[in-house]
């Protein structure tokens, strides 16, 4: 890690906090006023930085308010959450959104951005709130973490590095309401690190990042393409609940490189490398077996073994290159009485080696070996049909375990919550003194809270899920998943979102280039502003509700007509075929060339959850549209629904949409 010379110096003095008189009301100018606004650089990196930025209004109340400032050195704000934001060379003005345009008196706002800066990144001096300046010192800043690039979020921060800490006495289950399923995780220094399956969507393999076990954020994905067949780009054919299926992570200091491996379609293992979460990533090698299920030890020598198997659990040992495999034996072969293991992960622990197991979809169970590796292993019970935090849900099972700094131990299991998905969960974790883990439960069940991880204070503050993605990064950030592999020449960021037709089709299960975003349960709201003004005749753009039974809602040009329509009952069967593209269920004629489209999710555990459309011609008034939607809430597609936006042409390509901006929001 290169720390610049404008890093050395921010790190002394970031925070400027400007109190001063004269903030005026909106709309009545002659109110008592008084503020402070503080601006803090969170992190940076060649070419960017975060930045977070409070109002703290210490007169009289305010509804509505714009903030203003100008870059002394040529900074430009790329990407901003919790508000709106325009910059006019280096002069920029950002104005609350309504959930926080009004600030009582002792009450704060507070937004946050992505920025670039070229040769220096200074502080500015001033800021106007509504017109009327406020000056101020500079004051010390927070210690911040040292970040290797930038991670576009769409949501403003949480895990305050202010005020006292631990946040609260207590954490609550989910730790994250989103399908992360097939956990992996582990920590680096003061930084956790999380990895999930994610099938048929690219990029594959999210790696998470937390401080402190309870606040996660999106950092990047291990495999940057689905490099494995022409069928994961949608050509010949589809990948389906093929792809990324449970594999590992895990960091080797003897060369501080991050490992991720799979096993895809049953067939060969991959195994990708990098020297930070945030990428690049790249393919390191292939290996001609399957490491089914497949958890990663680094041995504290810097041998890396592989545990893996479905009922006959394996161990293999990797070259010190981690290229090729050096042996590889059986170690278990799980009992009758237990039925079938397999989500392996691996420890070690005192001396001792252990493999995790689950039992899909009701159990845990782990292997000790204090003869090495390669065992021989006895096996004990972890949990078995133990009641998960989420009322509805299933057992929590699989994932894995990590220790803290202060060396406690916990579990972070995830729990089926279909139709949302599988949802991480966390408990202690203390061990027996023979060397057997066991889960701490309240009242004999996975607790709905727990007293919060007894963890160093954040070195800065994690992105939160919800907020306003307006597309004007260089790249999407890490929290975007297209279905199936994208073609990269007929999509584009910067300014907006641009998505060209990709695909000539009449099934969005076969259109390319559709873009996801997970759910935030237990409910959430997903609103796009869509430019569809040089749509062509024939396509369909829109929002959807995407997974094995969808529905949109979104627009249709035919014979020169544009129309907003619903749609609904596009199906798969149980091989993942197309049996159905959808019925219209609600259409009407509109004109001009954008629209705002907006779906509102349940994705609480159970059947007949729904998913409400609803459309927008102002962006504030908001008129429902076409039936509720009913979600499905089998596991067998595995993944959850998500929410995707789309473009596809049935007669030709050549139209494209724009969207503007993304919002997700909670009740």
């Amino acid at each position: 890690m290169h720390f610049s010379r404008h890093r050395r110096r921010l790190a002394a003095a970031i925070a400027v906090a400007l109190g001063a008189l004269g903030i005026a009301t909106a709309g009545s100018s002659h109110a008592a006023a008084g503020c402070r606004v503080t601006y803090t650089v969170t992190n940076e990196w060649s070419g960017g930085f975060g930045a977070n930025v409070v109002i703290d209004n210490l007169g009289d109340p305010v509804n509505g308010w714009k903030l203003t400032w100008s870059f002394p050195a040529g900074q430009t704000v790329t990407q901003l959450w919790n508000g709106t934001h325009t910059q006019s060379g280096a002069q920029v003005t950002v104005t609350n959104v309504d959930y926080n345009a009004a600030i009582p008196t002792g009450g704060s706002a507070s937004f946050g951005f992505n920025g670039s800066w070229n040769g220096s990144n200074p502080v500015p001096a001033s800021f106007a709130l509504n017109g009327t300046v406020c000056g101020g010192t500079v004051g010390p800043s927070p210690s911040t973490g040292p970040s290797t690039g930038p991670s576009p979020s769409t949501g403003p921060s949480t895990g305050p590095t202010g005020g006292p800490w631990p946040p609260s006495s207590t954490f609550s289950n989910p730790v994250l309401w989103q399908d992360l399923a097939d956990i992996d995780v582990f920590r680096v220094d003061d930084t956790y690190y999380y990895s999930a399956s994610t099938m048929h969507y690219s990029p594959g393999a999210p790696i998470l990042r937390s401080y402190d076990l309870v606040d996660w954020e999106y950092a990047g994905h291990s495999v940057p393409k689905l490099d494995f067949g022409s069928k994961y780009d949608l050509n010949g054919g589809r990948a389906y609940v093929n792809g990324i299926w449970a594999s590992f992570l895990n960091y080797r200091k003897s060369n501080k490189t991050f490992y991720w491996g799979g096993c895809v379609d049953f067939s060969k293992t991959y195994i990708y490398t990098a020297t930070s979460a945030e990428g690049p990533w790249n393919r390191h090698t292939t290996i001609n077996k399957c490491y089914y299920d497949a958890g990663l030890l680094v041995d504290d020598n810097g041998t890396m073994y592989v545990a893996y198997g479905n009922t006959q659990i394996s161990v293999a040992q990797l070259s010190a290159d981690g290229k090729t495999e050096v042996r590889s034996q059986q170690v278990f072969s799980t009992p009758s009485s237990v039925g079938t293991l397999e989500g392996s992960r691996m420890y070690k622990r005192n001396g001792a080696y252990y493999i995790f197991l689950t039992r899909p979809a009701n159990g845990q169970y782990v292997l000790k070996s204090t003869n090495g590796p390669f065992g021989p292993y006895e096996m004990r019970q972890v949990l078995l049909n133990m009641p998960g935090p989420v009322s509805g849900g299933g057992v929590p099972h699989q994932g894995g375990l990590v220790q803290t700094q202060n060396g406690a131990w916990y579990y972070m299991a995830f729990q089926d919550a279909y139709p949302g998905g599988r949802i991480p969960v966390l408990a202690p974790i203390t061990w027996t003194s023979d060397g057997w883990p066991t889960v701490q439960t309240v009242n004999g069940a996975w607790g709905g809270s727990y007293p919060y991880p007894n963890v160093p204070r954040p070195p800065r503050q994690v992105k939160s899920p919800t907020g306003t993605d307006t597309f004007t990064g260089t790249r999407l950030g890490p929290e975007w998943e297209w279905n199936h592999n994208p073609d990269t020449t007929r999509y584009s960021v910067g300014n907006g979102l641009r998505l060209q037709t990709a695909t000539v089709t009449n099934d969005l299960y076969s259109a390319r280039n559709t873009l996801t975003h997970r759910i935030l349960g237990p409910s959430s709201t997903a609103t796009i502003q869509l430019d569809h003004s040089t749509m062509r005749d024939g396509d369909r753009a829109g929002l959807a509700m995407l997974r094995d039974s969808s529905a949109w809602i979104g627009v249709r040009r035919d014979n020169g007509q544009t129309r907003l329509v619903a749609t609904n009952n596009l199906t798969m069967n149980g091989s993942w075929q197309t049996t159905s593209t959808g019925t219209e269920v609600a259409s009407t004629a509109i004109s001009g060339g954008r629209i705002w489209l907006r779906v509102n999710a349940d994705i609480r555990p159970g059947s007949g959850r729904q998913a409400k459309f609803s459309y927008s011609t102002d962006g504030v008034n908001f008129t429902p549209f076409g039936p509720a939607f009913t979600m499905g809430n089998a596991w067998q597609f595995f993944m959850g629904y998500r929410y995707a936006i789309f473009n596809y042409a049935t007669q030709s390509l050549g139209g494209a949409v724009t969207v503007n901006r993304f919002d997700l929001t909670t009740p």
